[in-house]
């Protein structure tokens, strides 16, 4: 008995360390392979506690070997926009202006149902009031109100507002994004422009972390070091 005590608290402790060590997302906000990784680790970790013929370091060891695998993924993820993709997919939008992206629904497997129950969670109950809503890569929607339905609404206070736009992400931890990159009508040499005139030290896109616009020009910009800022830029060509 005093054996399995003493297995049972080393393996609880050696997973709460794997846990420290992979971050500290809870599980709605893990991206699939950490899901999964997740799930293989509790299940491993009850082996070496109830079976005392299995020595613990049958069960450290693979611990251990998915701690690795998670940053080796973790690494490629971020070096890789391509593998990336395959491996935690991509932000999906699946309302726009025009209503429910029907291709998009179907393609995520969603229904009709599904989408509403996410806008309810999120404090709407109209596709009217809603400008975007995107599934992002973790299954959480995340949604942009019309202007006439945020929080604190323009609406109720009789004032005209333009509605809201979607930024583009062109550059995210120093890697520019060639698809969002087309979607803006903008070059390499525009976004690496617009990084130039607004940028302060450095003026290389590796040392960007984050690069937005929005069909309006509203750029926002933040390097690796320092602070960021928002300033108007070139206005996209409206779709």
């Amino acid at each position: 008995m005093l054996t399995i005590i003493i297995r049972s608290i080393l393996i609880y402790l050696i997973v709460l360390l794997v846990f420290r060590l992979m971050g500290k997302r809870q599980l709605g906000q893990m991206q699939p392979f950490e899901l999964v990784l997740t799930l293989i680790i509790a299940d491993l970790a009850t082996i070496p506690m109830a079976e005392v013929s299995v020595p613990v370091l049958h069960g450290i060891v693979p611990l251990l070997t998915l701690v690795v695998l998670h940053f080796v993924l973790t690494l490629i993820s971020r070096s890789s926009q391509f593998i990336s993709k395959i491996i935690s997919g991509k932000p999906v939008i699946i309302v726009n202006p025009k209503g429910i992206d029907y291709q998009a629904m179907k393609k995520l497997n969603l229904s009709t149902d599904d989408i509403f129950e996410a806008l309810r969670g999120s404090g709407y109950f109209s596709i009217s009031q809603v400008q975007y809503a995107i599934m992002e890569t973790n299954g959480k929607v995340s949604v942009m109100p019309k202007a006439d339905f945020s929080p604190v609404t323009n609406g109720d206070l009789n004032t005209n507002a333009e509605d809201s736009y979607l930024p583009i992400v062109l550059v995210s931890e120093g890697r520019t994004l060639k698809d969002n990159m087309a979607l803006a009508g903008l070059s390499e040499q525009e976004v690496k422009s617009i990084i130039t005139q607004n940028s302060e030290g450095s003026k290389s896109i590796k040392d960007v972390l984050l690069l937005t616009i929005d069909k309006t020009g509203e750029a926002y910009l933040q390097m690796k070091k320092g602070a960021g800022k928002s300033f108007q830029s070139k206005r996209l060509v409206q779709e």
